[in-house]
């Protein structure tokens, strides 16, 4: 009995790491493929703060290496993003086999939403927060200031937003998983609602630059997700149980 113990362990052990080898690759070729267009990918995500500076003015790199490794880091995080769906689906390979059928019909659907909230949450930032952010910031300084972003911090201010809007939109699908496990419910959640709130502001802080604006345009939308995610995890709750006599 040991032995088969450790042996289904060992093989667990080898699928987890062929799994990580084929998520790592994916993400290298989708750099390989990116890596040419590295440059203007920069142009588009720099695009935003391009917009809103005054027509004399332009980015700067106050490192030498900048102009090579910043297009390059960005390109390496945009394969990252690219490769997202592929990765949950390596996860969701790894976990399906130790999931009754039932779990299978409810999580599937989990985890196509997912993959839609976090690209969603990206496409939010870029579209709607980046431009009332630098508009602002680009509009509030004093007029003897020239203003010249440096581009590596520049990227490091984008890729923190990008990253936080993405993981904040997968709220509805935390609260459902919770919800489908049995860790909480949708009748606790609501009645501990003030503290999340609170939260919820906490955690903006941390997550965005030191500034009440992004602070508060993550968290609203922080909130309407925690609201979505209890609507949708009412209709989880329950059906478990429901379906633990047909398996």
């Amino acid at each position: 009995m040991t032995e088969q113990v450790k042996s289904g362990f060992v093989s667990h052990l080898i699928e987890l790491r062929n799994r990580l080898m084929k998520a790592l690759l994916t993400i290298l070729l989708f750099f390989i493929a990116l890596v040419y267009f590295a440059n203007d990918i920069y142009g588009f995500v720099a695009a935003p703060l391009v917009a809103h500076l005054p027509s004399t003015a332009t980015m700067i790199a106050t490192d030498v290496t900048a102009p090579f490794f910043a297009p390059f880091k960005l390109t390496l995080f945009v394969a990252l993003f690219a490769a997202f769906p592929f990765i949950l689906h390596q996860i969701w390979g790894f976990i399906a086999p130790g999931l009754y059928q039932h779990e299978k019909r409810m999580l599937m659907p989990i985890l196509a939403s997912s993959i839609i909230l976090f690209y969603s949450g990206i496409a939010f930032c870029y579209f709607v927060v980046l431009p009332i952010i630098l508009g602002f910031f680009t509009s509030v300084g004093p007029e003897m200031m020239t203003l010249a972003p440096d581009i590596s911090s520049y990227l490091s201010f984008a890729l923190k937003l990008f990253f936080a809007f993405g993981v904040a939109f997968e709220i509805p699908v935390a609260i459902m998983l919770l919800c489908f496990s049995g860790a909480t419910t949708t009748q606790s959640l609501k009645e501990k609602r003030p503290y999340i709130v609170v939260g919820v502001f906490v955690v903006a802080m941390f997550l965005t630059p030191p500034d009440v604006l992004s602070q508060s345009l993550l968290a609203f939308p922080m909130l309407l997700l925690f609201e979505l995610g209890l609507i949708l995890a009412s209709f989880y709750s329950a059906k478990p149980q429901q379906n633990e006599s047909e398996e």
